[in-house]
């Protein structure tokens, strides 16, 4: 965000999932503008590392939040806190997830289950209260993580891509719903992105983690519905919804 004379405006910016690179990568761009924030994640020593960086960088205070995302009864703690900390609301943004292994996941459902729970349950618990606050003070952005993955079930990771396509259709709800009461809601869905998530994954067009900040940070600014980030995944992604389900089940994508 920026002033009347183009300069950036220091913010109150809530990020869940902060010690993810993507998640990193956002956050240093905020403190560059000397904004306030609030890091949650499930790692201590990482979160306090960061809060170092983000400190250096030029934050005007940093505060963190260890807890299991996972765990919902925790939720209305971690957003009354967060707000508490920060003294207000601009952005919030939502990173976590895990990528886990397909095949383990098609073999134990009890471990299927509890991935779409990281990826997927849990995004919309915490987002919808969010989404309350900010509703009520009729101002923010609400930056919610999806995919490309979530455009198509694809064999190689259907069970990532559903938890993804389901933050997209609640994003897009959501977007409609709080628009009158000027909130809006950002739906960001990145492709491959050089991360130690990806590091283990041969695939082509890796994005680099400062490009796809970049990118998002914009997005925030200007308020879009929706970012594919790098920019061409759009068009990849409208390529491969147009391949006939006959022929796309027989592809390794």
């Amino acid at each position: 965000m920026t002033d009347n004379q183009g300069q950036s405006v220091p913010q109150r910016v809530f990020i869940i999932g902060a010690t993810s690179a993507i998640a990193k990568g956002v956050a240093l761009l905020y403190a560059a503008r000397n904004s306030r924030l609030f890091l949650v994640g499930r790692n201590q020593a990482q979160l306090t590392e960061i809060s170092a960086e983000l400190l250096k960088a030029g934050a005007a205070s940093v505060a963190v939040f260890v807890a299991d995302l996972r765990d919902k009864s925790s939720h209305d703690e971690i957003v009354r806190i967060g707000v508490e900390k920060l003294g207000g609301l601009d952005v919030a943004m939502i990173a976590h997830g895990k990528m886990a292994d397909q095949d383990e996941l098609s073999a134990n459902p009890d471990l299927l289950i509890d991935s779409f729970i990281t990826n997927g349950l849990s995004v919309l618990s915490l987002s919808q209260r969010l989404a309350i606050v900010m509703k009520a003070n009729k101002s923010g952005v609400l930056a919610l993580f999806s995919s490309v993955a979530g455009e198509r079930g694809r064999k190689s990771n259907y069970v990532y891509g559903a938890s993804k396509a389901a933050i997209t259709a609640y994003s897009s709800g959501l977007r409609a719903e709080l628009k009158p009461s000027g909130v809006h809601v950002l739906t960001i869905k990145p492709g491959v992105v050089d991360t130690p998530m990806t590091a283990s994954k041969k695939a082509p067009f890796k994005a680099k983690v400062e490009k796809v900040s970049i990118d998002i940070i914009r997005a925030i600014d200007a308020k879009k519905n929706i970012l594919y980030t790098p920019w061409y995944w759009r068009w990849i992604m409208l390529v491969v919804k147009m391949i006939p389900e006959k022929i796309f089940m027989k592809t390794n994508f």
